[in-house]
């Protein structure tokens, strides 16, 4: 009703502004038209009594026009604005005219309307004679009677108006009152059954009327002796299957062939998060989404289909790329049937098990790391007798002459043995082995590096830019800074292969005193899970040939050097390509004693960075 009647006032309001608004239109047309008719009978015979002289003349035909329904004054000017003849006889003689009044005349050549605003007219019309202006009739209307039939239409609208919602209202209230009144029957019996669903002695309930409310009361009748019949078989049942679900350490859910939640009890409403009802009616895939709603309506779809129950299917949910939040179960699916052996609803079991498989996979690792270590010290010992012999070899070559490329070879190949050396003596703890620190000239070592990869390099059609400034010194372990950025550089070189593209080494002086190197590349690139697990040990994407040993390697040595590290990186896609950028920071120290080893570096790994170019990141 209230609606109704906020509906009725609107179009009222609106067909009300409109009809005063065409009728404002309407009257201020006629009173233009008619003072610019008047305007033009004063101007000529204005124009005959100038020509024989006799102004005096037109002082009655100004008092008479002034006099006039709708004209307020009315004055008669010369060509320089002062008046000749007025309806106010103090005018006479004077300059009545403004100067924008005055500048108007000048284009004037016809009767017409003059504004000096919104609300101000007049009529003007000139006074030609013999061809000439001789002056200028001025006519200022009275627009009171105007407002005063507007204000008389705005009433009798009104009244209208109010006649018209009064109307409405009361054939409104009577029809409603015919629908509302079975409606409030129905109503009264709801509450009776929601206060008591035993008690059905309201129902049936009387039917008098044949419009839709009586459609819908006999609809509910049928509803409430079909509930009732329902609870009178199955409440037995249900008081069991109740008491097994709502103490039941697992999860139990049944569904229809709709594949919707009839039955849920509270320990599988707490693996979703969701209370109970609102699991109610709704299908599974509003409820489990991804792989796993896919997988359970395939399960329970197959056991409506065969009547065979389906066992120990394993359920998944989360990133695949993500172990900390994927989260799995156990499920077993199985058939209800009716006494006609008919598959009436599907029950699943689900059984959470992520906390296992997370407890698994971390004995699994620890596993992988005690055989790691048991391995790291058989090879350290098998290696280092061939090391001996190879060492021992190069000093007898050393010491024949040789030309300077065979002699820088050599003395490469001297340093990187022992490298290799330090190497496997530091595995008998896969750690490194604490030692003196040196300086060393940064740019050196990613020189020599690069050396290493000189074949890789040409063969994959990959341009190096280097960007070093002259002469950084680190007061550091060169044989662990040899390691980092072999890692960091062997990485950056796979991640371009085959197609090749460019990688960029820049090494500078950070801002706090230290050393900043960056390895950059314009390969394939990383998704955001992937930078979220690149320093854990044994996580790699390189299934066939990689360890997942070298960038935690390379954190211990960054933890080691009390460095930081950042990544940043975007994968590369059909529209932009993609690239790795790898930033790491070395304070600057002074002493050579051993550093502290802190527990983990600082890795900053932040989501897929929106570079414009690789160039741009370093």
């Amino acid at each position: 009703m209230a609606g109704l009647i906020v509906f009725e006032v609107v179009v009222l309001a609106v067909l009300s502004a409109v009809l005063i608004r065409e009728q404002k239109v309407e009257l201020r047309s006629r009173t233009e038209q008619r003072l610019e008719f008047q305007a033009r009978a004063l101007a000529a015979e204005m124009s005959g009594a100038m020509k024989a002289g006799e102004l005096e003349s037109l002082q009655g035909v100004v008092n008479t026009l002034r006099d006039a329904p709708g004209i307020r004054a009315v004055q008669i000017t010369d060509t320089q604005g002062r008046t000749l003849v007025s309806s106010d006889p103090g005018m006479t003689g004077k300059l009545a005219l403004s100067t924008v009044e005055r500048q108007y005349l000048h284009e004037l050549t016809k009767a017409t309307i003059f504004s000096l605003d919104e609300k101000t007219r007049e009529a003007v019309a000139p006074v030609r004679v013999d061809g000439l202006t001789r002056g200028y009739v001025w006519i200022y209307p009275d627009e009171s009677p105007d407002r005063a039939q507007l204000r008389r239409l705005l009433r009798y609208t009104l009244l209208a108006a109010l006649f018209g919602i009064a109307g409405c209202t009361i054939i409104a209230s009577l029809m409603a009152r015919s629908i509302t009144r079975p409606l409030a029957l129905l109503m009264q019996a709801t509450r009776r059954l929601i206060r008591n669903p035993e008690d059905t002695s309201s129902f049936p309930l009387t039917v008098s009327s044949t419009n839709e409310a009586a459609d819908l009361t006999v609809a509910f009748n049928l509803m409430v002796a079909s509930i009732h019949e329902q609870r009178t078989g199955l409440s037995d049942a249900l008081a069991l299957l109740d008491s097994m679900l709502a103490n039941a350490p697992i999860g139990f859910a049944f569904f229809d062939r709709r594949l919707r939640f009839v039955r849920v009890n509270q320990f599988m409403a707490a693996l979703n998060g969701l209370p109970v009802n609102r699991h109610l009616g709704r299908t599974v895939g509003e409820i489990f989404r991804g792989r796993m709603g896919t997988a359970l309506e395939e399960s329970i779809g197959k056991v409506f289909e065969q009547g065979q129950p389906v066992q120990d299917r394993e359920l998944t949910s989360g990133p695949d790329d993500d172990a900390s939040q994927m989260r799995s179960w156990l499920a077993n699916v199985y058939p209800v049937r009716t006494e006609a052996d008919v598959v009436r609803w599907v029950g699943v079991i689900l059984v959470d098990t992520s906390e296992r498989r997370r407890t698994e996979a971390a004995l699994r690792k620890t596993e992988k790391l005690a055989a790691t270590g048991r391995l790291a010290a058989t090879i350290a010992h098998e290696i280092n007798n061939p090391l001996e012999s190879i060492t021992n070899l190069l000093y007898l070559m050393r010491q024949r002459p040789l030309d300077p490329t065979s002699a820088e070879y050599a003395n490469l190949a001297q340093h990187e043995l022992a490298r290799v050396s330090e190497i496997t003596q530091q595995m008998l703890r896969f750690y490194r082995q604490p030692t003196v620190p040196s300086l060393a000239n940064v740019g050196d070592l990613l020189d020599s590096v690069l050396t290493l990869y000189r074949g890789r390099v040409t063969a994959l059609h990959v341009e190096v830019v280097r960007r070093y400034e002259p002469d950084v010194r680190l007061l550091c372990f060169a044989g662990e800074l040899r390691q980092l950025f072999a890692n960091l550089i062997g990485n950056a070189l796979d991640a371009m292969t085959p197609g090749g593209g460019r990688l960029m080494l820049r090494m500078r002086h950070a801002a706090n005193g230290g050393v900043r190197v960056t390895v950059a590349d314009t390969g394939s690139g990383m998704s955001r899970g992937v930078l979220q697990r690149i320093f854990e040990p044994f996580f790699t994407t390189k299934v066939a040939v990689g360890t997942g040993l070298g960038l935690w390697v390379s954190a211990e040595i960054i933890s080691k050097h009390k460095g930081t590290i950042r990544v940043r990186s975007r994968l590369r896609d059909d529209h932009r390509g993609g690239g790795t950028v790898f930033s790491v920071v070395f304070p600057q120290r002074t002493d050579k004693s051993n550093a502290p080893e802190s527990d983990i570096p600082e890795k900053q790994i932040p989501e897929q960075a929106t570079l414009t170019s690789v160039e741009a990141a370093t």
